[in-house]
């Protein structure tokens, strides 16, 4: 099998990477890799693609962007701040797009071939019951619609291909490690990639274009 994990120097990437390692040829891709990969330079992800070449039996984007330094997640309207906005459509739906664009001719042909990347449950609209989030709900919420579309897209030349969302659940990492609560579920790396590995394992075409939660539950969009 050979398998791409691209966001591979984070967290939730590198313990992807580490369980897919055990099966065969694994490449990891990041912005500090070779090739490298930044999701705001689409040269760089074309450039991954070509050196990485067709043939892969499965791709995982497991990037993302909740909060850093500047950007913290909105509890209301007021905070709305139009570069938030656009850093987090870049990072969250933009970058992933353009990897299925570069990516997706790369799924081997005539057998089973699966492209995942990692979404969220709060990018759901019909689950949406707490509000707030503003900038990470609406990015996630146009990957899940990216993905979606180029499900469809695929479907048409691909049969055996799988093109799908995950939501790897409250992981313990910087990303979404200070925004954890009493009672969630929260996983260690490698809990959550052990999950997700197994979920991208039990499905079939007939799942293209849908969204999973790391115990395999179908996410309503």
């Amino acid at each position: 099998m050979r398998a791409v994990v691209i966001g591979a120097t984070g967290v939730i990437g590198a313990a992807l990477a580490d369980v897919l390692a055990a099966r065969g040829e694994v490449v990891r891709i990041g912005r500090s890799t070779s090739p490298g990969l930044d999701l705001l330079d689409e040269a760089s992800i074309a450039a991954a693609a070509q050196a990485v070449g067709p043939g892969l039996h499965l791709v995982i984007d497991a990037t993302g962007f909740l909060h850093d330094a500047r950007f913290q997640p909105e509890k209301s309207l007021r905070a709305l701040d139009p570069a938030h906005l656009a850093y987090s459509f870049a990072i969250n739906a933009t970058g992933p797009a353009l990897v299925m664009k570069h990516f997706l001719p790369l799924l081997a042909r005539g057998e089973r071939a699966v492209f995942a990347t990692l979404s969220a449950r709060v990018g759901s609209i019909s689950d949406n019951r707490l509000g707030g989030w503003y900038s990470y709900r609406a990015a996630k919420a146009a990957l899940n619609q990216l993905m979606r579309t180029a499900s469809v897209e695929l479907a048409r030349t691909q049969k055996q291909a799988i093109c799908v969302a995950l939501h790897p659940g409250t992981v313990n990492t910087g990303l979404s490690g200070p925004f954890a609560k009493n009672g969630l579920d929260v996983q260690t790396p490698a809990q959550s990639a052990a999950r997700l590995i197994a979920v991208l394992d039990g499905l079939s075409p007939e799942h293209t274009g849908l969204l999973f939660d790391h115990m395999g539950e179908i996410v309503g969009f």
